[in-house]
């Protein structure tokens, strides 16, 4: 038997040190939390996916009474893409989120595993990573495909 080191490649940077159009991303990300129906959780999340073209999609999680009924924010933006611009590539993720106070997370929130699956899926269908952005008041990680939070995931890409 062998012992596997499997590291993830995230960078932890401050929002300043980003290209102006990634603050941009993450700036519509924290504005899609506004537009969250988290009635039940009270745990707001945003979204804002890039595509090649330059379109910006949206998505803000829509919780219901009968839970898996629900969307995420990650999930919702990125059908809503698949939805409206099926030959564009998306090329980059950003997320953020507000806690039950209503205020922006200290740290950056992740995605959850299913959202994480259907990021390996798009990455899978247009056949290249998507960069990933999640944003904390302290800091942002950013990582450059959804691998290096998954990295055993199954797929062909």
């Amino acid at each position: 038997m062998r012992d596997l080191e499997i590291r993830p490649s995230i960078y932890e940077c401050q929002m300043d040190e980003l290209s102006a159009q990634e603050q941009q991303l993450l700036n519509d990300a924290i504005e899609a939390t506004s537009r969250s129906y988290a009635k039940y959780s009270g745990f707001h999340v945003g979204a804002a996916l890039l595509l090649e073209n330059g379109q910006v999609l949206p998505g803000c999680n829509q919780e219901n009474a009968a839970f898996p009924a629900g969307l995420c924010a990650e999930r919702s933006a990125i059908f809503a893409a698949g939805a409206q611009y099926p030959e564009v590539a998306p090329t980059t993720l950003a997320i953020a989120a507000r806690d039950t106070t209503g205020e922006l997370t200290e740290e950056p929130v992740s995605p959850c595993g299913t959202c994480r699956q259907v990021i390996i899926e798009t990455e899978t269908r247009y056949g290249r990573p998507l960069r990933i952005l999640l944003y904390g008041k302290k800091c942002v990680y950013v990582m450059d495909g959804i691998r290096h939070l998954m990295p055993l995931s199954f797929t062909e890409f």
